[in-house]
């Protein structure tokens, strides 16, 4: 009989026993993040101070709600980043499951926010409120980019609680292979331009995906 776990009650270690997920330390295997990233101009350096400044007039009064969290900071990122659109479109709340039969476990959820590019997966994006560590979203967003159905290709994930953005890799193989960068703050001003150049960057490459 199969086990059906909810997403984001799932620990990363569970993750980790039912579908052989692995961190991998090595520098090389995720450049997306920090390499070769493009120069903002000075009209998106302005938006960026912008939704900084709405974000903190907000979040001085009261912690951000997950809903908060998208509608202040997320919507505007992927904005700027040309994800609305063409060729790109978006997904909110889309359903996965995914299965390890010899484990006798089914995971289930939905994808806050998916980016797609002809129906192949481009961005998948969990968010949580500020009350959470931006990590607390890990297991989830690697759960969901297990359950790609373009399995031979480099999954990419962004983390976002307002305060903190983290991506996140992961390789599909018998053995599937994951990464994510340091958690950037929008605190720090230089960090939070590095968002959104990646943001633009991931955007690039997938355009690059025949």
């Amino acid at each position: 009989m199969i086990a059906t776990i909810q997403a984001q009650e799932l620990p990363l270690e569970e993750l980790q026993e039912h579908f052989g997920l692995q961190l991998t330390t090595d520098s090389k295997f995720f450049p997306e993040w920090q390499d070769n990233l493009p120069s903002l101009t000075d009209e998106e350096k302005l938006r960026l101070e912008r939704i900084r400044s709405n974000y903190f007039n907000l979040v001085n009064r009261r912690p951000l709600l997950e809903e908060g969290v998208k509608m202040v900071v997320l919507s505007p990122l992927l904005d700027l980043a040309g994800f609305f659109q063409p060729p790109f479109s978006i997904k909110t709340e889309a359903s996965v499951e995914i299965t390890a039969e010899d484990k006798g476990v089914m995971v289930r959820g939905r994808i806050d926010v998916l980016v797609v590019r002809q129906g192949i997966w481009i961005l998948v994006i969990e968010s949580k409120s500020t009350r959470f560590d931006v990590m607390a979203a890990l297991p989830q967003a690697l759960a969901y980019m297990l359950d790609n159905p373009k399995s031979d290709q480099p999954k990419l994930g962004f983390l976002v609680n307002g305060r903190e953005f983290v991506f996140v890799k992961l390789q599909p193989a018998d053995i599937p292979l994951y990464s994510r960068s340091y958690a950037l703050s929008i605190d720090r001003e230089n960090e939070f331009e590095q968002v959104l150049a990646a943001l633009k960057s991931i955007a690039a490459l997938a355009l690059l995906v025949p």
